[in-house]
């Protein structure tokens, strides 16, 4: 059956987002030639003006580039996931493409220093859980992040204190064993250059460019899930979509 468009959002950002799910599944693996204008066009019976705004959406995020004789390829080393990815993915049950993973450091509970607890909403000292991962593509580490919970979710979530990948993803799991639903997201993203524990988890220079993020996850009635913090290498676009209102 033909993918159609539907009337809600404009036709272009619905045709990009469909891509763009295939480039994140990993079902358009980097390096994968996408579709032509022309086929875009005939094949969701859109203008060729509409087909090149999809693929011109697809470019500036960094998910593909032209390539002289070989068309428009992906290019989904130059995107970094978002915070927002991440919970979304999870609750979707899609976690990695095939040529990503995550390794987990540290699982453990340790004593809120002050940042961390003014995040969660604890008194500082107070006993969190804390997960380190690194995640890598194509075995190249591309980012490493570090999640923060409230102490009192290790009773009801006791994985999140093992040292293993949790196959539904931390949103997922939390929501699963402790009831906890995502409903909201607030991210902060700087410019910053690498410390010395960044060079030695990215295998990077000291010093280098990097983008550091810091996230927390809401439920319903605005409490903190996850505090996370996470440093990404360099040259990679993170993208977000909001509507915006008035």
């Amino acid at each position: 059956m033909s993918p159609q468009v539907q009337r809600t959002d404009p036709p272009y950002l619905q045709v990009a987002e469909h891509i763009r799910a295939e480039i994140e599944s990993g079902a358009l693996p980097d390096g994968e030639k996408i579709d032509s204008v022309r086929t875009i066009s005939a094949k969701w019976k859109i203008s060729l003006a509409t087909a090149t705004k999809v693929v011109g959406v697809l470019k500036a995020e960094g998910l593909v580039r032209g390539e002289p004789g070989r068309g428009t390829i992906v290019t989904r080393d130059q995107a970094a996931a978002s915070a927002r990815d991440r919970v979304v993915h999870s609750l979707q049950g899609r976690i990695y493409a095939d040529h990503e993973r995550a390794e987990v450091h540290a699982a453990e509970l340790v004593p809120a220093p002050e940042a961390i607890a003014d995040a969660l909403g604890v008194p500082v000292g107070t006993d969190v859980i804390r997960r380190r991962r690194v995640a890598f593509r194509d075995d190249v580490p591309s980012s490493v992040s570090t999640s923060w919970f409230k102490g009192e979710l290790a009773a009801k979530a006791p994985l999140l204190l093992e040292v293993e990948r949790l196959p539904q993803g931390t949103p997922k799991y939390v929501e699963e064993t402790a009831g906890l639903a995502p409903a909201a997201g607030k991210d902060q993203l700087r410019a910053d250059i690498a410390s010395q524990e960044d060079s030695a988890a990215l295998n990077i220079p000291l010093g280098s460019p990097v983008l550091r993020k810091q996230n927390w996850v809401l439920d319903a009635e605005g409490d903190v899930i996850e505090f996370g913090r996470s440093v990404s290498v360099a040259r990679r676009w993170t993208t977000y979509d909001y509507e915006i209102s008035r």
